[in-house]
């Protein structure tokens, strides 16, 4: 199915259907946690493309190339509030734009050109240890007292954003974790990863659109791997509902609402290595 393809009634309330519940629910966990939405809307869209009988070989790069493209607007905002607060580091960000951006090209050539299987036992094989991270993980942590300079300082930047590509995440929720345990202060690390989404999503949906560009089996209404029935429901959802989860961060106990999330995280990209490897 491509972009111009009919589609019934059924699928089409089937998608809708999920990527409001998407959207809800990744705005919510931004707004309670912080967290970027991505790795909560690539599991949900995989499980509704997967109810679609969306064939197995599209379906995972439709819900990573869906996911960056709903990062945009929301990293772009979230960038323009953190900077408000002072809380970006411009110097930082000029010197790993360049590894990011490559980055992302490499990150976006091996998932354009990788099997469907191979994408969804990779977001899993991340997925979990970061779960993990997000449930047990503690700031006081450390590998190291700063960030690395000289190669590893090009190394971590190029790694984050590689990897976030092929996830179909916006960086933060690798980056952060991997400044905080360089020994950079949790609040900047936040600050300054709102900018990664946006380095992130832009060139890595343009290119999940190119190398799906006439791919057998996408739903109805996708340009390349990037479907717009998605982007249009998920962004704004999410854009509405993110104040919501902000305010119930404040009234309910935070550390449980991550170990809460990290169940989530952890169980749906065990669903997803399930059935990878079934």
């Amino acid at each position: 199915m491509g972009f111009t393809t009919a589609m019934g009634g059924g699928d089409l309330g089937t998608l809708a259907l999920g990527l409001v519940i998407a959207g809800v629910v990744s705005g919510l966990v931004a707004g309670m946690l912080g967290v970027g939405g991505g790795i909560v809307v690539v599991p949900v869209m995989y499980q509704v493309l997967s109810a679609m009988n969306v064939p197995e070989d599209v379906r995972m790069h439709v819900a990573i190339g869906t996911s960056l493209a709903t990062i945009i607007p929301t990293s772009i905002s979230s960038l323009r509030a953190h900077n408000k607060k002072g809380a970006v580091d411009w110097a930082l960000l000029r010197r790993w734009v360049a590894p990011m951006l490559v980055g992302v090209l490499a990150g976006s050539v091996l998932a354009g050109v990788a099997r469907g299987q191979t994408l969804t036992l990779f977001f899993a094989a991340v997925a979990i240890p970061v779960a993990a991270q997000l449930g047990f993980g503690k700031e006081s942590w450390r590998l190291a007292d700063h960030l690395p300079g000289g190669v590893g300082g090009l190394a971590l930047p190029f790694g984050i954003s590689g990897v976030s590509t092929m996830m179909g995440i916006g960086g933060g929720t690798i980056g952060v974790p991997a400044m905080a345990l360089c020994g950079y202060p949790i609040h900047r690390a936040v600050g300054t990863a709102s900018a990664f989404g946006a380095i992130i999503s832009v060139p890595g949906a343009i290119g999940a659109a190119i190398a799906g560009w006439g791919a057998a089996g996408l739903p109805p209404y996708s340009l390349g791997y990037v479907n717009l029935l998605g982007f249009l429901l998920i962004s704004p959802v999410a854009f509405f509902t993110a104040p919501a989860g902000a305010h119930f961060a404040h009234m309910a106990d935070k550390n449980r609402l991550r170990k809460l999330f990290a169940l989530f995280v952890a169980v749906t990209a065990a669903k997803m290595l399930w059935d990878a490897l079934l």
